[in-house]
């Protein structure tokens, strides 16, 4: 992995042309480095990330467009445009978007890790499984959490 270089990625592109299809929202990668990765989100209606932690990196989402709705260390928050969701590492989240419109936002983590590989993992993918996911994941450093009790 290289160092950060300076310049601007441009609103409409992400590195070298890169869209990716996560778990049904659009994840367009716009920097990264040893110690940063950053990626503009489109979640559509209804989609959602399953609560899980990172070991090994803090999270942040800065929010553009929308509303999302979060599990965060076994409590319920909500991000409007214009907030900040800070993820320190090892503290459970899960990611919902429960409204009927599009979210957009920023996220990013640090140290990078093994999530731009992880990311590449998925959206290769013929079908994003599960069970298929949550492997892959583990062996990327996302531990995913099983559902809790009905």
């Amino acid at each position: 992995m290289q160092a950060l270089t300076a310049g601007i990625t441009k609103a409409s592109t992400g590195i070298d042309g890169i869209s990716w299809n996560i778990l049904g929202q659009t994840y367009v990668p716009k920097s990264l480095s040893e110690q940063s990765f950053a990626w503009h989100a489109t979640f559509p209606p209804g989609t959602f990330v399953p609560p899980h932690i990172h070991p090994t990196q803090d999270e942040f989402i800065y929010m553009l467009e929308g509303r999302l709705d979060f599990l965060l260390d076994g409590r319920d928050y909500i991000a409007t445009a214009g907030d900040l969701v800070r993820l320190p590492m090892q503290v459970p989240h899960g990611i919902f978007n429960k409204q009927d419109q599009p979210v957009k936002c920023m996220f990013w983590v640090t140290p990078t890790r093994k999530l731009y590989d992880l990311f590449w993992g998925i959206h290769s993918m013929k079908e994003q499984n599960p069970d298929e996911v949550v492997a892959l994941s583990a062996r990327h450093e996302v531990i995913f959490l099983p559902p809790p009790p009905a």
